[in-house]
């Protein structure tokens, strides 16, 4: 028999129980709090053993359904068949949380009330019960009968059972097949006219392929694959409903697939087109329907209105629709994507229509092209008050004053010029930070150019979706620490940035410099900088002369994926060139505090290293539901950086530190390692941290939890250390027994595992989309320093705070990874 089947799908659905935690536990004091407690504590404990109690009597509450699929033969893809099937089922039961039904309860509360907390409650938090009666199983059945035709089962039984326990009811779902159908041929469509042989050309990169199983979704997404490749080769007008699947399942198990263009297809969907006249337009608005009448002609487009703002050639840089060319949808998205990335349009809008010209003796149409573009204000100014919360601890308010320039050359080149101002205080219990409070004040200007310049190359990476850019960058900054020093920092840097693919960005620094400067440097400090000549060589006045590369694969850009995987990876080099004029110039050399001799450019110590960072990340989503925001996360980070010839240690704004909100949570700010290293008490000349170190491991889990309407959980483990690459002698590291070691924080293959610090904890979000702040209390499970045990006090020393073995607050800004 021979018949035609529907090439369209129903919406497929998976099962979506949105299950709701409790709030998890602070710390309270006495009174009135543990009242409150207690009260919730009952509360939640009546949700649990009344939540069928107000059920209507001779009603049962439905709790849920199951599925099982049932064959002889292998069934292939199983558990994605059943979650298909799943979602089918309706209507969705109460949420429910280890048993509990607290938004059923708080329905109750409320149930028959116009008023009260008990309304509110109800309108707020309840959930109506859904009663067994409100299932339709003929309804469900149906609906996974017509799923299993879609998957090739031809001749599925569907059976339900209903379940029943005291005042509650589930139904089981057994769906019962054979061996599905598979493709034996594949036959596309015949013929000698352009539309037959356009079809027919895609043939090779079809979706469809003998052996596999029948399904219904691979059929509609073929006709999709069509219409995007015929749309490439110039018809314009051509729609997916043309194709049209015959299927003969007359066979033992296989189907043949006859391919058809119908019958009906109109003529101009059937024929291709080439483009005429393109019209750019920079400066369209709604209210405005009049152009230029003279507008500017340049390499073949129509350009309106003049080159007052942006310049002819740097719009048509982003154009990809040439005219006298074949239409293809390609260059169409393309073309939308480079002028909205361009950061100088509000809106854009590319459209067709049918050209007067007649179709030519090969019988192609003709479309003229218009691209509307609508200008965002060329230049703003903006400034913002912040609160600042840096990964070593230091928090405070600050401000920020941008002044942008979208169109700076007439190129629509960016102009960005940043003023930017902080206080910050760190008041953390660390055994060598102590109330440091902190100034900071920095200017910055980037131009960012839309185009690589890459002379005398023209690199216009046609084949990608978004814009390229060349950046050049300046900028100085002072940071002040009160009874500590003052540092200035200079900097200039020129690269590129570019994307091949939407996951995919690229970003290189040929030219990265960076001059650094100590000064005003207190008594206290300079002593901590005589006794720890490391620390000393970190602050040396120095140049950094770098390169760098970095490459980021982001899959949390496809928001309707369930496993969403991040990788990030860089390389910095610094120093091998001026390290290469330095010694064939015979540049003076200079003699450091320890003895050791440097090479100099322009009479200028320079640093000398290379540094890799590395970062993995995994975001698994719990629920099938993609709005869901219970995953589980997951975070790998590996750095290291190398000091050689004429360094011995990394510069201190590149050295690693660990501890803090967003690393190992149960340790201050930098208040770990290097290794087994234990930072002393603080005393008057160790009023400044230094566990900062040349390598760093660090891995991160967390569960995230919904709980309420902008409320969210979670439950963490943190785990990570940092190491030295050269020994330190006045960092002094101890073993298991608490004996010097002798690897003063280097780095040992042996043991960087057993000197990991490892915390854990639970934490409470406020995420409002835009805004999010955290709360994480976090407990240390191990401390390197200490046998790997949180030890206690004893009557004649003193502890810090990680000693005693108590919790950490962390109060911060954004999620940690």
């Amino acid at each position: 028999m021979l018949f035609s089947r529907p090439t369209s799908l129903s919406t497929m659905r998976t099962a979506d129980i949105n299950r709701q935690a409790p709030p998890l536990p602070e710390e309270r004091g006495p009174g009135g709090e543990v009242r409150r407690w207690l009260a919730l504590g009952s509360m939640l404990l009546l949700a649990a053993c009344s939540g069928t109690k107000f059920i209507p009597e001779g009603s049962k509450l439905y709790t849920g359904s199951t599925v099982k699929v049932k064959s002889a033969s292998p069934i292939p893809k199983e558990a994605e068949l059943t979650t298909e099937l799943t979602g089918v089922i309706t209507p969705k039961p109460n949420a429910s949380f280890l048993g509990l039904r607290p938004k059923l309860y708080f329905w109750h509360m409320g149930e028959g009330k116009t008023k009260g907390l008990g309304h509110w409650l109800a309108n707020k938090y309840g959930e109506k019960p859904v009663l067994l009666s409100q299932v339709d199983t003929q309804k469900v059945k149906g609906l996974m009968v017509n799923r299993l035709y879609n998957n090739g089962y031809f001749q599925p039984v569907v059976h339900s059972k209903v379940q029943v326990k005291g005042q509650a009811a589930s139904v089981d779902y057994t769906a019962t097949v054979g061996r599905p159908y598979t493709i034996k041929e594949i036959h596309f469509p015949e013929g000698d006219s352009l539309l037959p042989r356009a079809v027919r050309a895609t043939q090779a990169a079809s979706l469809l392929k003998v052996g596999d199983p029948y399904s219904l979704q691979t059929f509609t997404n073929e006709r999709l694959r069509i219409d995007q490749a015929v749309k490439n080769q110039g018809f314009y007008y051509f729609n997916p409903d043309y194709i049209l699947f015959q299927v003969d399942s007359t066979l033992n198990n296989q189907v043949n697939v006859y391919l058809k263009i119908k019958g009906k297809t109109p003529e101009q969907a059937a024929k291709p087109y080439v483009l005429n006249r393109v019209r750019l337009n920079t400066d369209y608005t709604l209210n405005d329907t009049t152009v230029s009448e003279r507008p500017i002609r340049y390499q073949g487009y129509i350009y309106y209105p003049d080159e007052k703002i942006f310049k002819a050639k740097a719009i048509t840089n982003a154009v990809f629709l040439y005219p006298d060319s074949l239409y293809r949808r390609r260059r169409q998205d393309q073309t939308l994507s480079r002028l909205m990335s361009l950061g100088t349009f509000k809106y854009v809008d590319i459209g067709f229509r049918p050209a007067r010209q007649k179709a030519d003796s090969a019988g192609y149409g003709f479309l003229n092209s218009y691209v509307r573009m609508t200008q965002l204000p060329k230049k703003s100014l903006r400034a913002e008050v912040l609160l600042v919360s840096k990964s070593n601890g230091f928090t405070g308010p600050g401000f920020q004053v941008q002044f942008r320039n979208r169109s700076a050359l007439r190129g629509a080149e960016q102009l960005l010029v940043n003023i930017t101002g902080t206080f910050e205080n760190q008041t953390q219990s660390n055994a060598n930070t102590i109330g440091l409070t902190s100034y900071e004040l920095g200017a910055t200007a980037q131009l960012v150019v839309p185009r690589l310049i890459t002379p005398p190359f023209d690199i216009r990476l046609k084949n990608s979706d978004f814009q390229p850019r060349t950046t050049f960058g300046a900028g100085a900054k002072t940071v002040t620490r009160l009874d500590a020093f003052t540092q200035q920092a200079f900097n200039l840097n020129y690269g590129y940035t570019w994307k091949n693919r939407l996951t995919n960005e690229h970003e290189l620094r040929p030219i990265d410099v960076q001059y650094l400067r100590l000064s005003n440097t207190s008594r206290a400090f300079d002593s901590l900088l005589t006794a720890r000549p490391f620390l000393a060589n970190s602050f040396r006045q120095q140049f950094i002369l770098a390169s760098s590369y970095r490459y980021t694969y982001n899959e949390q850009t496809l928001e309707q994926r369930r496993n969403q995987v991040y990788f990030s990876g860089g390389i910095e080099v610094a120093g091998n060139l001026a390290y290469l004029i330095s010694s064939r110039t015979g540049q003076p050399r200079i003699t450091n505090e320890d003895g050791s001799q440097a090479y100099t450019l322009l009479s200028q110590q320079f640093a000398q290293y290379t540094k890799v960072d590395l970062e993995f990340r995994n975001y698994f989503r719990t629920s099938a539901n993609p709005s869901s925001g219970n995953k589980l996360a997951t975070r790998l980070l590996i750095g290291a950086g190398l000091p050689y010839q004429n360094s011995r240690v990394l510069p201190y704004l590149k050295q690693y530190g660990i501890g803090g909100p967003n690393s190992v949570r149960a340790f201050a700010a930098r208040g770990l390692g290097p290794g087994t290293y234990r930072a002393p008490i603080a005393s008057e000349n160790s009023s400044f941290y230094d566990q900062v170190g040349d390598m760093r491991i660090e891995a991160n889990a967390e569960y995230r939890q919904d709980l309420f309407p902008y409320v969210k959980g979670a439950l963490f483990v943190d785990a990570g250390n940092i190491w030295l690459i050269n020994q330190d002698p006045s960092r002094i590291t101890v073993d298991k027994d608490g004996n010097p070691d002798g690897k003063n924080g280097q780095f040992s293959p042996s043991s960087f595992l057993k000197e990991l610090a490892v915390g854990a904890g639970a934490g409470i979000r406020i995420d409002v989309q835009f805004f999010v702040i955290r709360f994480d209390y976090a407990y240390p499970l191990r401390v390197p320093y200490t046998n790997n045990e949180v030890v206690r006090p004893s009557l004649n020393q003193s502890f810090n705070k990680q000693d005693l073995g108590v919790g950490r607050l962390n109060i911060a800004i954004g999620y940690p990874f």
